[in-house]
């Protein structure tokens, strides 16, 4: 009895971590994820993690920015875009450096004309 305990205490993990990569084996190559023997190794060497680590990595081929609802639509100066929180839409700016070195250049400016 105790040898059956032990091959199905052995066996079942072992079976489910080996079909796990046989199936990140198979399954790298139709989704397009190179090189497939890289991803068939991290699964087989970080037993459940690594499974885990390529259903994200794969999830991200098929990411689409303009299917995102958490992608923002308002640009900065730089044209980044980010998303700012309906309660502090009406906050006022921080001055940044550049507006600084413009308040300085403006001061000097009227400075000069003064004199």
């Amino acid at each position: 009895m105790s040898r059956i305990l032990l091959a199905a205490i052995i066996g079942i993990p072992l079976a489910w971590h080996l079909g796990l990569t046989a199936f990140v084996y198979y399954d790298s190559e139709r989704v397009g994820l190179e090189p497939r023997m890289k991803w068939t190794a991290i699964t087989f060497c970080i037993p459940l993690f690594g499974f885990f680590i390529y259903l994200f990595e794969r999830s991200e081929l098929s990411y689409n920015p303009d299917e995102d609802p958490y992608r923002g639509d308002a640009e900065d100066s730089d044209g980044n875009t980010f998303e700012i929180h309906p309660s502090r839409a009406n906050d006022t700016r921080l001055a940044s450096q550049d507006d600084e070195q413009e308040a300085r250049t403006r001061d000097e400016l009227e400075r000069d004309r003064d004199e």
